[in-house]
């Protein structure tokens, strides 16, 4: 039995728990909401959409914090009542997981979680391996997008690197159809779409539980395939201590490897600078 539990039956962690429950990976999802009531009629909303999907996962509620220990990973996403879990509240709810001895990774799936994210690695201790954040993954299929669009084609594979709100795209390593996109899209489309990046963040809750139930599955039962995220670098790019956008291999609970994007030697230096803002 695999089970995820999710804080905040919100717009986001509907979305999360809705596709997770449509892909069924996972066996079990717990809502964990200060209002239970609404929470639950969310879960049976989905769990009533199962069988059209052929799905067996178990949904459920509870406004109980502890009821997440035991499971395999725990999303911090938004409550009905409270919103999105951070600040002192959500370092609060974190810091009384960790003491009740829960070692499940944190996935934090909301926009507004970089600060605690990284106050949860340099406050409450807890491996940087067992933080993730997803939001920000949602960024690259956006930037992918915009380039099929320009061009009429598929395929387009690019990273985006930096942290929120500043991020820096990898246009000298992107691809597409086998080709460099920089050798396909003059310099000044490339540049328009960097420009308009900051429209897309934050990114909406089903941009959002796309790429976060990837990365739940991974965490779970692992995977091969390098996927985004927000994680504390730890000597990548010269820098520690601060979360950044970059590759990661998930699996058995943790971060297993993290992978610093091709970058030329001035994007390299912009990822740096938007990692090390205030």
């Amino acid at each position: 039995m695999t089970r995820v539990a999710i804080f905040g039956a919100g717009l986001i962690g509907s979305a999360i728990a809705h596709r997770l429950a449509e892909r069924s990976r996972v066996t079990d999802v717990l809502f964990i909401d200060d209002n239970a009531s609404v929470a639950q009629g969310k879960a049976l909303d989905i769990r009533q959409c199962n069988p059209i999907g052929g799905s067996d996962t178990q949904l459920s509620a509870t406004a109980d914090p502890l009821a997440a220990a035991g499971a395999d990973v725990i999303v911090l996403a938004d409550d009905t009542v409270n919103g999105p879990c951070q600040g002192e509240r959500g370092l609060a709810l974190l810091a009384r997981l960790v003491r009740a001895g829960v070692s499940a990774p944190f996935v934090f799936a909301d926009p507004s979680q970089l600060t605690l994210l990284e106050t949860t690695a340099r406050e409450l201790h807890v491996p940087a391996d067992r933080l993730i954040g997803t939001a920000a993954a949602a960024l690259e299929p956006i930037v992918a997008s915009l380039i099929n669009i320009e061009l009429g084609l598929t395929g387009t594979r690019v990273t985006v690197s930096g942290r929120p709100p500043s991020f820096v795209i990898g246009w000298t390593a992107a691809t597409i159809d086998g080709a460099l996109v920089t050798e396909r899209v003059p310099p000044h489309r490339l540049l328009a779409i960097s420009q308009s990046l900051p429209r897309f963040w934050p990114p909406g809750p089903q941009a959002i539980a796309a790429p976060t139930t990837m990365a739940i599955e991974a965490l779970i039962l692992g995977s091969r395939r390098v996927l985004p995220a927000l994680t504390i670098l730890e000597g990548e790019l010269g820098v520690r201590g601060r979360a950044g956008l970059c590759g990661v291999e998930l699996g058995r609970g943790r971060i297993l490897r993290r992978f610093v994007p091709s970058l030329s030697p001035q994007e390299r230096t912009e990822t740096v600078s938007a990692i090390l803002r205030d």
